[in-house]
């Protein structure tokens, strides 16, 4: 959240009431075509792991590190507008104000120190979603779309989905699983397998195979 007047209930409903309710097929189109943008054969190659990091600067995005909560609850956010964001100064154990770009992702130093390789890329595939599809309904507004593992609303949700395609393009994801299943037989094996080829988390490709009705 930036320094700016805090939006009111009513603002803050307006965000999400004006925000469009994208479909499942319309995400995965979003994220093919961010994809191949950067990559073609990322989508109609070996199925490897998306660069995401490589993927938000080519679109001209940055990424900085900073602690932005004492209790490290808030794994990243996305700046829509030039202006200034809260940190938590770990030296000095004061949140402080710092100034900040538009289109800049801001992910939490604990995540990044954390070896949890899973869930810094989701993060980051999760706050390149938001600029993708909720640029207009948050710019000129003041305000940064914050993650959390707990947060549940239309745009979070559909930042989720779009990060889970971008990091794991369907086709590909179906290429690696039946490939993987013709030489592993257990499930936990798979997922283990495959969650490896693109560099995410089990529980993230579980939740992606589940949905495809794979596993």
């Amino acid at each position: 959240m930036t320094l700016q007047a805090a939006n009111t209930p009513d603002e803050m409903r307006d965000i999400v009431d004006t925000t469009i309710r994208y479909s499942e097929n319309a995400l995965e189109t979003i994220a093919i075509n961010t994809i191949k943008s950067y990559d073609l054969s990322l989508i109609n190659g070996e199925p490897r792991a998306i660069p995401i990091e490589e993927i938000i600067e080519a679109l001209g995005l940055r990424i900085e590190y900073y602690y932005l909560r004492k209790n490290g609850l808030l794994l990243g956010e996305i700046v829509f507008d030039d202006g200034v964001t809260i940190i938590y100064d770990k030296q000095t154990g004061r949140y402080t104000a710092v100034p900040v770009q538009a289109g800049t992702i801001i992910i939490d130093g604990i995540l990044s120190e954390s070896g949890n390789y899973g869930r810094f890329r989701f993060t980051l595939a999760h706050e390149l979603a938001h600029w993708l599809i909720h640029k207009k309904s948050y710019s000129g507004l003041g305000e940064s779309a914050a993650y959390t593992e707990t947060q549940d609303s239309v745009l979070e949700r559909q930042a989720d989905y779009l990060s889970s395609a971008i990091l794991m393009p369907l086709g590909q994801v179906k290429k690696s699983f039946y490939r993987v299943s013709m030489t592993v037989k257990t499930q936990e094996a798979i997922l283990q397998k495959v969650a490896g080829v693109f560099a995410v988390s089990k529980r993230a490709m579980r939740i992606r195979l589940e949905s495809r009705r794979l596993i």
